[in-house]
């Protein structure tokens, strides 16, 4: 019997027919198909019973009174509920719960693969489940492998999951852990947070991404909370799709191999997955964690051989040999600069390059107007008149190789990886009236209300909501899909580099933009919900980094930060890393980083990984 799914909509995939075009139409919220009627969602017994809400208005509605039926309450209070997570399933056989052994004389944990839990509303037990397990306390609590991962719950007690539980699928499923006093009647109920047995259980070093050989292309996403996963190929960067192909799970990994006309597609996973923040089972389309090619705003990832000829500047295998002389890091000094301000009004530089990444390389011909005028008005016959161009850099780049030559040693480029909050489309951008600027007086207020009206629609961003870290930012490219934004980024490194300046790249791997199973610029929390991102006690996601903490104490974030510096190391040449907020990623992580890029050697990766340094804000900042 088929299992009955809840299926969000994302913006950017409706069925076949009626699919928009992520280059045209305006960003619009997510719609979702009515749920079934179901028992009330779970919640902690410690709360009053859920009552109905009344969901805000949509534009349109009036503010009269409205009569609520009781099937419409329990309907908003179902899509209300946002359950919390107080307790950890840690490994493969422990569960850690912060509750006392009064209040949890027996604990049991409860799953349900249609998400279809809730509390009885006559006797307040727990209805809808598919299995029921009870968990036995342990004695000697957490072991140190755990409390060194976790140190915050080294107090909570411990319970052991019984040898004889399928705990792979359990994973997929809603899940609780619901206590029970020693008269028997139900005390509390919590949802787990499952990062400490997913690491356990599917900790993971083999390939991810698109993998190319001569005839194939293997496509490999990490979802061991998947139920399901497909991929879907689009006709180009905003067609319909072509077709769509189910991947098949190995412990935890869903692939795929198809043939090596596959290359150069553009694709989505659509991942059948439980989201705690819906308490339902959801359809989420997202893009390829380790994307290397993306299509404007990040709609969807381009297959893409990251490798391939094609993709390379003139010599571009040789700049290993070409990078700038470091004999210590003491030697480094930086300049730092944010892409966009560098070029956005040199005159010196074409219009259509201003801005983005192709300034950098950017020259032109120019012939000395001395030389013209000698010409003209000298006896010389024309014949005789030999004019020589002379190849000219633009004035920013004429500047950079004044600083290099008087000692500067590296360029820190602001954030230059797929990051929301500038339209790749420039079409789309929005500009103030410099005029009209100019006309208002010194004092008055409107020049800051020009800038503030358009200012989620101009192209300035200094970057740090990252998106996707594996892919140069398409709007200081000159066109948001395929090749170019590669291309030109290379070649950006390449002319920096030959004016005698390394380049620093700054990541930001603390935090991310967007969480959730809606909306275009969540991507890794709609794959694996909840493990991505750091949780608080309650289950909350932690902001202090700004917003979306990552999580790198989880084997897979940690992971792929690792994997990320390789791709920019190898793939872009990056010299130098600058981590925001470095104090938000585990020590661990930035030691195996720096081990790892030290590892590189110039004949196997093409780069010398003793050059490249590794700095930001530390742990006691």
């Amino acid at each position: 019997m088929p299992m009955p799914m809840r299926t969000m909509l994302l913006r950017h995939l409706s069925p076949a027919s009626a699919l928009p075009n992520p280059r045209r139409s305006p960003a619009s919220s997510p719609q979702r198909i009515p749920a079934r009627a179901r028992p009330p969602p779970l919640h902690s017994a410690r709360t009053t019973a859920l009552r109905a809400r009344r969901t805000p208005m949509a534009a349109g509605e009036t503010g009269a009174s409205v009569s609520v039926s009781a099937a419409e309450a329990e309907a908003e209070s179902t899509q209300a509920f946002m359950p919390d997570a107080r307790a950890y399933w840690v490994t493969s056989d422990l569960i850690a719960w912060n509750v006392g052994e009064q209040e949890a004389a027996s604990v049991c944990l409860y799953a349900s693969r249609a998400a279809e839990m809730g509390l009885s509303p006559s006797n307040g037990g727990i209805q809808g489940y598919d299995s029921k397990v009870e968990l036995q306390p342990e004695s000697a609590g957490l072991p140190e492998t755990v409390t060194q991962k976790f140190p915050f719950i080294s107090s909570y007690r411990a319970f052991s999951v019984p040898s004889s539980v399928d705990v792979a699928s359990l994973v997929k499923c809603q899940l609780v852990v619901a206590s029970f006093g020693a008269d028997g009647k139900h005390v509390d109920v919590t949802g787990l947070q499952l990062p400490g047995v997913l690491d356990d259980m599917f900790a993971y070093t083999g390939p991810l991404g698109a993998v190319f050989s001569e005839e194939s292309v293997s496509l490999h996403l990490w979802a061991p909370t998947a139920q399901g996963v497909s991929v879907c190929f689009f006709d180009g960067p905003a067609g319909p799709v072509l077709e769509t192909v189910q991947l098949e799970e190995s412990n935890g990994v869903w692939s795929v191999t198809g043939p090596r006309e596959w290359e150069n597609r553009y694709y989505l996973y659509e991942v059948d997955v439980y989201h705690p923040t819906k308490a339902q089972v959801l359809k989420c389309l997202a893009g390829d964690p380790y994307a290397r090619g993306l299509s404007a705003n990040g709609a969807r990832t381009w297959l893409v051989d990251i490798n391939n000829e094609t993709l390379k500047p003139a010599s571009w295998d040789e700049l290993a040999d070409e990078k700038p002389k470091l004999d210590s890091f003491s030697d480094i000094t930086i300049y730092e600069l944010h892409i966009r301000d560098f070029s956005a009004h040199d005159g010196t530089v074409d219009s259509d390059s201003r801005g983005g990444f192709r300034a950098f390389a950017y020259q032109v011909l120019r012939v000395d107007l001395l030389d013209v005028l000698h010409c003209l008005f000298s006896s010389v016959s024309q014949a005789d008149c030999i004019l020589e161009p002379v190849v000219q850099a633009s004035a920013g780049m004429q500047h950079l190789r004044k600083l290099s030559d008087a000692g500067l040693t590296h360029v820190h480029l602001l954030p230059s990886f797929h990051f929301a909050g500038v339209d790749d489309i420039k079409s789309n951008w929005k500009f103030v009236d410099e005029c009209e600027l100019a006309t208002f007086p010194p004092g008055s207020d409107k020049q800051q209300a020009a800038v503030v009206a358009i200012q989620e629609e101009d192209p300035y961003n200094w970057g740090y909501n990252p998106v996707l870290w594996g892919v140069p930012k398409g709007s200081y490219a000159s066109d948001p899909d395929g090749p170019s934004r590669i291309i030109e980024y290379r070649q950006m490194v390449q002319a920096l580099n030959r004016i005698g300046l390394r380049v620093v790249m700054d990541v930001v791997y603390n935090h991310l933009d967007s969480s959730g199973p809606c909306g275009i610029s969540s991507v890794l929390d709609k794959i694996v919900p909840g493990y991505y991102v750091r949780r608080d006690t309650n289950g909350q996601i932690e902001n202090s980094a700004a917003m979306n903490n990552t999580a790198s104490e989880h084997f897979m974030v940690d992971r792929l930060i690792v994997d990320d510096l390789l791709n920019w190391a190898v793939n872009y040449k990056i010299d130098g890393f600058r981590f925001d907020l470095m104090g938000h990623i585990m020590k661990h992580t930035m030691m195996r980083a720096k081990s790892a890029l030290q590892s590189l050697t110039r004949d196997a990766h093409g780069v010398d990984g003793s050059k490249i340094y590794l700095y930001g804000e530390g742990w006691d900042f």
